[in-house]
């Protein structure tokens, strides 16, 4: 802990670009900041600092590193260097220049390097930055900073890790930087270094693939996502810290899927050598990407650990990020504004230079995160397997819910409820049809109700008997592209439901639906507001379905108590 600055100078290299400018944003709320816009272009920079209403003070500046570092530091004289700009990958044979020049001007340093070897390498430096005693930090970004931290948070259940696997799923609509997408060019389907069977091995990033599904408990979970191997630090420095891992995945999932299918199919050739590289497909894979985007403008992010528990149990533990529309993409810069606003507080990094994986622990982005539309949570992934259906979906946001909503879905065995309800259907010919071929009850008020479960192994069948009036379903856990979602089943149609745990609610929202087990195109799928509440301490239901072409099929709603054992 030092003395908290009455103000900052801090220089963004690349401020006007996409991390740089990003970081500015974030910190543009506090006015003891002086942000050095920089860059090879001081028109850009003047557009940047003019076009943004600010409480700190922005200052346009040009700084070109291929030019006599030292100089232009003297004269900008700033107390942090962030280096925004990269290709980290790219940087020749000194990759160091401007990390070696801040060290000698005696400013604390960070950057957002990608690059595994750049941010390995800057140890090196470590002697010179302790003499000086400034604090030199590489890889500030949310791969390996938040991943470490996140691993961190999970490792307290387990006596070894294993495996960490993470993934980031961007949404389709962020605009990702021209040097990003160079530097995944030029590593796609080349041979780098990462931590398999406990030793350092060569993979190829972009042609190995997997899924996952990030599903925060109790909130709207992302659709299940193809990810594919990405280039990151994570590769090697998680088994730095954690030395029984025996491998590490790191994956990134961009949508749309067709598009990162043939990037895919690209960084194939180049790993069979029919093509010696992408790097020249750089600039074509940054206009398709600022043109062809959709998809719904959410993004996420996944970190899941294996191995073993204290008892020597197999234990699967993981951690959950959505995040909705624009406020996604500055995840990457929230690591080093986390960084400068605990300098401000007084509370600057030890002095050395080394990768930031230990800069932050989770608790840190608490403050960065608060306010934004963010979800996110740990899932005892080994401990739910064992659940039943809703408790094991809903993961800890389980516990979040009435008493009278979890003793509905905490049952391991068959069970019936019994109460009343009302009824309304909808007036359509079509709508009277389907209401018809389900079973749906005809409207009424005050109708007796009994529903019965009967459940084997997470698979439950529900009858519904409105005054004589039955129809069924059945309910199981969704699997594959259906993972963390239930399954219900009317009939030949399926539907995929997420269980979302809001303000003492249980809602179902309709994600996909299915005929014979064929996608149906998702914008016919029915909707409607159907939750399960609680009102002195009973538990009570809203359903509807209603269809965009048909209008509404079936409202009903009511309440339920459990029915007397005999």
């Amino acid at each position: 802990m030092t003395a908290s600055p009455s103000s900052l100078r801090v220089l963004i290299v690349g401020g006007y670009g996409i991390f740089g400018g990003r970081l500015a944003e974030l910190l543009a709320d506090e006015p003891r900041l002086t942000l050095i816009i920089a860059g090879r272009s001081l028109a850009k920079a003047e557009f940047f600092c003019a076009s943004r209403p600010v409480r700190a003070r922005l200052f346009p500046a040009e700084f070109d590193r291929d030019r006599p570092l030292e100089p232009q530091l003297q004269a900008l004289k700033p107390d942090i260097v962030v280096d925004a700009s990269g290709p980290f990958q790219g940087y020749g044979k000194q990759p160091y220049r401007l990390v070696e020049a801040t060290i000698a001007h005696g400013a604390d340093y960070f950057d957002f390097s990608d690059g595994a070897a750049f941010v390995r390498g800057i140890a090196s430096l470590d002697a010179a930055a302790r003499q000086r005693g400034v604090a030199i930090l590489s890889g500030v970004s949310s791969f390996p900073v938040l991943t470490a931290a996140i691993v961190r948070h999970l490792a307290g259940a387990f006596s070894r890790i294993d495996i960490i696997r993470a993934g980031i799923a961007p949404s389709p609509h962020a605009v990702v930087g021209e040097n990003v997408l160079k530097a995944i060019a030029g590593y796609a389907g080349q041979a780098v270094p990462a931590r398999r069977q406990s030793q350092t091995l060569l993979v190829h990033p972009l042609t190995e693939t997997r899924r996952f599904t990030i599903a925060p408990p109790g909130k709207l979970p992302l659709p299940n996502t193809l990810f594919s191997l990405v280039e990151v630090p994570d590769l090697l420095l998680l088994s730095d810290l954690w030395p029984s891992v025996r491998s590490v995945w790191v994956g990134a999932g961009p949508r749309p899927e067709i598009l990162h299918r043939c990037l895919i199919g690209l960084s194939l050739l180049v790993r069979w050598k029919m093509l010696p590289s992408l790097a020249p497909l750089a600039g074509l894979f940054h206009r398709v990407n600022r043109i062809l985007r959709w998809g719904a403008h959410r993004g996420g992010m996944i970190v899941e650990v294996e191995g073993a528990g204290h008892r020597g149990e197999r234990l699967v533990r993981s951690w959950h990020l959505n995040a909705e529309g624009d406020d996604g993409p500055y995840i990457p810069a929230m690591a080093i504004e986390a960084l400068i606003r605990q300098r401000l507080e007084g509370i600057r990094p030890e002095p050395g230079a080394r990768p930031a994986t230990g800069a932050l622990a989770l608790a840190d982005y608490d403050h960065v995160f608060d306010g934004r539309p963010f979800a996110h949570g740990t899932r005892e992934v080994t401990a739910e397997a064992s659940l039943p259906l809703y408790p094991a979906i809903l993961g800890s946001a389980y516990a979040s819910l009435p008493p009278a909503i979890q003793a509905l879905h905490r049952h391991e065995t068959s069970h019936a409820v019994t109460g009343r309800a009302s009824v309304e259907r909808g007036k359509g010919l079509l709508s009277r049809l389907v209401g018809a071929l389900v079973g749906f009850p005809q409207a009424g008020a005050d109708i007796p109700v009994r529903v019965s479960f009967e459940i084997q192994n997470k698979r439950e069948v529900w009858t519904r008997n409105f005054a004589g009036r039955r129809f069924r379903s059945v309910q199981t856990a969704g699997r594959d592209r259906n993972a963390g979602l239930v399954d219900e089943r009317f009939g030949p149609f399926s539907f995929g439901l997420a269980l979302l745990a809001e303000d003492g609610r249980l809602k179902l929202v309709v994600r996909n639906w299915r005929f014979l087990g064929l996608r149906l195109p998702r914008f016919l799928a029915p909707s409607g507001d159907s939750f399960e509440s609680a009102e002195d301490g009973r538990f009570n239901f809203h359903v509807e379905i209603a269809h965009p072409l048909f209008g509404l099929i079936v409202r009903y709603k009511g309440w339920l108590v459990a029915e007397p054992r005999s």
